[in-house]
């Protein structure tokens, strides 16, 4: 990752203004993984929730030469046995042309900062079993992979 000039990678924190980007980045990930029909927000509705005191998620923008190159998003848990709120990272996602420069270990590192900035003792998110190279990345920034099974329902 460089540090300044032609292709350098700035992180930053998403504001309204960027919810069109960020929504983007969003249908990359899922059309990515062959999921883009489950992609049901729209700009309007991250705007909606990313605004005011209580913000419903969080995220953080790579960009390359002004262009967007990836994001990592989070909502917000709380935790009964921590007392307190933990920082649940929902997506991560690095264009295919900046894989491999740096930008998913400075987008979770920027999203380690952000959750330290509110207080926030704990990050968690969740891989699928056969995602190797993703255990294998987390791994590598010192994440510690906890097995536990995840149930859910459609209301």
């Amino acid at each position: 990752m460089s540090a300044g000039g032609e292709g350098a990678v700035r992180i930053r924190e998403a504001g309204v203004a960027d919810m069109d980007t960020l929504h983007a980045l969003i249908c990359a990930l899922a059309d990515h993984h062959g999921q883009r029909e489950f992609v049901l927000c729209t700009p309007a509705d991250l705007r909606r929730d990313i605004a005011g005191p209580e913000p419903r998620f969080g995220a953080v923008l790579a960009e390359v030469d002004g262009r967007a190159a990836g994001f990592a998003s989070w909502t917000w848990l709380h935790s009964i046995w921590l007392g307190g709120r933990v920082m649940n990272i929902d997506d991560v996602f690095v264009h295919d042309g900046h894989r491999g420069r740096g930008v998913g270990e400075a987008l979770m590192h920027a999203a380690r900062a952000a959750c330290r900035a509110r207080g926030v003792p704990r990050l968690r998110w969740e891989v699928q079993p056969d995602n190797a190279a993703a255990i294998r990345f987390y791994e590598r920034l010192g994440a510690r992979l906890r097995t536990k099974g995840i149930f859910g329902w459609d209301a």
